[in-house]
């Protein structure tokens, strides 16, 4: 695994920073100028993009913020993973990435060259979702299937997913997936515009909150074949996982929760587990009006008495296509350590609901955890790791 966040460079120092209730969001963008900056919470992670550029030797023009976040987790992945080149480089070794803006982090470059005449800038092949993935192809020569994947919020659980299809399917030995996603006045602005970004840091499942803040971050995991594992660590199984669409709205749940029921069932049967197996849920969780009681009322739907839950979106904020992989890195820390991390800034419940999360970091028994991640137009993605 690899990850990079508004609360640490790595797994260890994200491991470290949930144990110790960190909060990464904060009221500070200096990656560009923006109206926004010192007004609004970000989850803003703390590296320059000169020094991630510096750091990961990168010499071509026209490489974003968004891949170096890309190649930053991916590093720690396939070195944790023990991958060599010819592991990379085999027909095998599939990548599947995600993310919702890509290159258009750079929103006022994209802007210029969008209204100019002439050829235009180093960015201009940047600009498109892909660039991320085909950059990464290129840099570590992988030589089998590549895929980018954008659902929105869903992004990279969904390309954990696609993945493990590929393997389970025979189409890949291995697959390399997660997401990424960079601040963008694209995406603050867009989200401003939908009245969803708090003013204050977010309180997932609160009654009071307000919505979500935005966050950026990387993340992603080796997934193999249990008997290509060859004496390297295992450090949890996806058992199950689902994707379902309610297409009630494009950026609302339905009422009923729908999408999220339907995912959630659907991992559970994939998993072959009774809803009682899961002993905690990694909440999708954003702390938008909409969100928080749709998805408890999902819960409540499945479960007879609903699990332990929190949303680490009060960590590291929303990181849009980075989420799902982030917090399946999260979920697995969780069954490793045998321990869960709270739901930062909570108060009350919501009273149509009742549902009180995690409030506190506490060791526990932990074999099963549900990951959730539910996108814009109703794309719900539910993923299951269990403990080996």
């Amino acid at each position: 695994m690899g990850v990079i966040s508004a609360i640490g460079n790595s797994v260890a120092e994200n491991h470290h920073a949930l144990k110790a209730v960190t909060c990464g969001v904060k009221k500070e963008l200096d990656l560009f100028p923006s109206k926004y900056a010192g007004v609004l919470p970000f989850g803003q992670v703390q590296i320059s993009t000169e020094t991630l550029q510096k750091k990961l030797a990168i010499t071509e023009p026209g490489v974003t913020r968004t891949t170096m976040l890309a190649m930053h987790a991916f590093n720690e992945a396939i070195a944790d993973a023990g991958l060599s080149q010819p592991d990379l480089h085999s027909s095998e070794t599939a990548l599947i990435g995600a993310n919702t803006v890509g290159g258009m982090c750079l929103t006022d470059e994209l802007y210029h060259d969008a209204n100019t005449d002439h050829d235009g800038s180093e960015y201009l092949g940047s600009y498109d979702g892909a660039s991320v993935c085909l950059y990464l192809q290129k840099h570590y020569q992988i030589g089998g299937i590549i895929n980018t994947i954008n659902t929105a919020c869903s992004s990279s659980a969904n390309a954990i997913m696609y993945g493990a299809m590929l393997i389970q399917n025979g189409y890949a030995e291995r697959a390399i997936v997660g997401g990424t996603d960079s601040l963008a006045k694209f995406t603050i602005n867009g989200f401003n515009a939908l009245h969803i970004l708090s003013p204050d840091n977010c309180t997932p499942f609160d009654e009071g909150r307000q919505g979500l803040n935005l966050g950026e971050g990387a993340a992603f995991l080796v997934l193999e074949k249990e008997e290509n594992i060859n004496g390297r660590k295992i450090y949890a199984e996806l058992t199950g996982y689902c994707n379902a669409n309610d297409a009630y709205h494009p950026s609302s749940l339905s009422d009923q929760g729908d999408g999220p029921y339907l995912a959630m069932q659907g991992a559970l049967t994939a998993a072959k587990l009774s809803p009682g197996q899961i002993d905690f849920i990694n909440a999708h969780g954003t702390g938008t009006e909409n969100n928080d009681v749709v998805e408890s009322a999902a819960m409540i739907r499945l479960f007879d008495t609903p699990p332990a839950f929190a949303s680490t979106k009060g960590n590291v904020g929303h990181t849009l296509g980075a989420a799902g992989a982030i917090e399946a890195v999260y979920s697995i820390l969780s069954l490793v350590h045998q321990e869960v991390y709270p739901n930062l800034h909570f108060k009350n419940t919501i009273p149509a609901t009742g549902l009180t999360p995690v409030q506190a970091y506490k060791k526990m028994t932990v074999d099963h955890v549900m990951s959730n991640s539910f996108g814009f137009g109703g794309n719900c993605s539910s993923l299951v790791f269990s403990k080996v």
